[in-house]
């Protein structure tokens, strides 16, 4: 993190900058899309968005930790002890929750949404399978609703009515990594998409298990992929519809994350639903073309924008 930044933010405390900079290194490593958003924010907004990406990631670590020595139980303790250490404000010890705690005092963060969070990580370490719509937006309202929902008072919004919007956003893109990663989710023994939605198209986990060996798609888990892309779809065009409603200085930032992962979506579809062995991404020169009209409309929104309202308790 660039010192300017910690200097915009008004972060002076040296361990505090640390916290900060541990932060923004995951998010560069582990989030490019993601960051590269970011980078279109104004910068005394990029380390609080940092900060709240270094505590997913720092728990989504816990839960996908690859050693194999480590048990269901011993994940669950890990993640038991990191929201003791965020309920009580004790970061000795972690190097991102500094950072975060700082971000969810200063933006003024519900510490429910946290807890929500760290409710679905739970759910990682024993759920496997979700029977239906209900049971897997439960799960998401905590990994991918809730972070819009955090994100929102670091981005300012005109109107008070962003939330649905924010959090219908974080949903999509959730969404998307289920479709784009079901072949690596069945890796970990992992099904992101309801059961029964699966069922009405004659698939069930032991076809999508076949798909994966033979690393094709058969045309019964085609057609319930490409039912899927357009449930996924249909929550982008929602939550478009918030952008207006958010500060003019986030709305390039927005703009270009939705466009961004909704064309994961496109090239799903490019592939023909071919998720086995095949990961859809979006290329590098696309993501610098659209990153670089979003800096242009950023710097431009920048230039004009007055401040925006905090949200509270979304």
């Amino acid at each position: 993190m660039t010192r300017a930044e910690l200097d915009a933010a008004g972060i002076t405390d040296p361990a505090l900058r640390q916290s900060y900079q541990r932060c923004r290194e995951l998010n560069a490593e582990h989030g490019r899309t993601f960051f590269l958003a970011t980078r279109l924010l104004a910068p005394d907004q990029r380390p609080a968005v940092h900060a709240l990406y270094g505590f997913a990631r720092r728990a989504d670590d816990i839960v996908d930790q690859r050693d194999p020595r480590l048990t269901t139980v011993d994940r669950e303790a890990r993640l038991d002890r990191l929201a003791r250490q965020f309920a009580t404000a004790d970061a000795a010890g972690d190097p991102v929750l500094a950072a975060v705690l700082h971000t969810a005092g200063m933006y003024r963060i519900p510490d429910r949404l946290f807890d929500a969070f760290l409710a679905s990580m739970r759910m990682d370490l024993r759920i496997t399978d979700y029977p239906d719509r209900t049971a897997l937006d439960r799960y998401v309202y905590g990994s991918a609703e809730v972070i819009g929902l955090q994100l929102l008072p670091i981005l300012g919004v005109v109107d008070a009515a962003a939330a649905p919007y924010a959090a219908a956003l974080g949903k999509a893109f959730q969404l998307t990594n289920f479709l784009r990663d079901v072949d690596e989710d069945l890796a970990r023994d992992r099904v992101y998409l309801p059961a029964d939605e699966l069922a009405a198209y004659g698939v069930d986990r032991e076809l999508l298990s076949w798909c994966r060996q033979h690393r094709r798609v058969e045309p019964r888990v085609r057609r319930a992929l490409a039912a899927q892309h357009r449930i996924t779809r249909d929550i982008y065009e929602y939550a478009r519809g918030g952008i207006a409603l958010l500060a003019p200085r986030s709305r390039p930032c927005v703009t270009t994350a939705l466009l961004l992962y909704s064309e994961i979506l496109d090239r799903i579809e490019d592939n023909d639903f071919e998720v086995f062995g095949r990961r859809a991404t979006v290329g590098t020169g696309r993501r610098i073309r659209v990153g670089t009209l979003g800096m242009l409309r950023a710097w431009r929104a920048r230039r004009s924008s007055v401040p925006a309202q905090l949200v509270e308790d979304p």
